[in-house]
């Protein structure tokens, strides 16, 4: 299907839906113009994946985009809310400009999302070692796991980030 059509549907998707999606996400936030963002949003995912939109329920779609990017925003919002917590404890004079608060935020709300992609065992583990600075051994009592476990649950997080640095490489 050539990109003209599929722009026609996109728009006629738009023009159909826009104003309940809205409503849809203005009752779970409570907030207008979060309800228009997240909507907005919710139409530029689908106009990014350029893909045909021939759909039996096209409201039933849209409320699939819009959770996944509801729940995006919910937990960045989550994570902006304790960063912010945190650097209230903080001395003024060390708290970074506001440009690199947002980039921070950013950067945690990717890594929240990268390490969410690990089994949770795996990712306790990595956590364990990385933040906590556990030894092996104690990860493995703590766990109930093995040594063995413990460092191949690591090589797999390591692994893991590794393929996802790498993939935004190539991007």
């Amino acid at each position: 299907m050539s990109s003209s059509a599929i722009n026609q549907q996109l728009t006629t998707l738009y023009e159909q839906h826009h104003t309940w999606i809205y409503h849809w996400l203005y009752k779970k936030l409570g907030s207008s113009d979060d309800a228009a963002d997240l909507a907005q949003d919710t139409f530029v995912r689908i106009l990014a994946r350029q893909q045909q939109l021939e759909l039996q329920q096209p409201r039933a779609y849209l409320v699939h985009v819009a959770k996944g990017l509801m729940v995006n925003w919910l937990q960045r919002k989550e994570i902006e809310r304790t960063y912010l917590e945190i650097l209230v404890e903080q001395p003024a004079h060390e708290h970074p400009s506001p440009e690199r608060q947002v980039l921070i935020i950013e950067t945690l709300t990717e890594i929240v999302q990268l390490l969410a992609e690990l089994p949770y065992t795996v990712l306790l583990t990595f956590l364990y070692a990385q933040l906590e600075k556990l030894k092996y051994q104690e990860i493995a009592d703590r766990l109930g796991i093995s040594v063995s476990t413990v460092k191949r649950n690591i090589q797999r997080a390591y692994l893991h980030c590794l393929n996802a640095m790498l993939a935004a490489e190539d991007i």
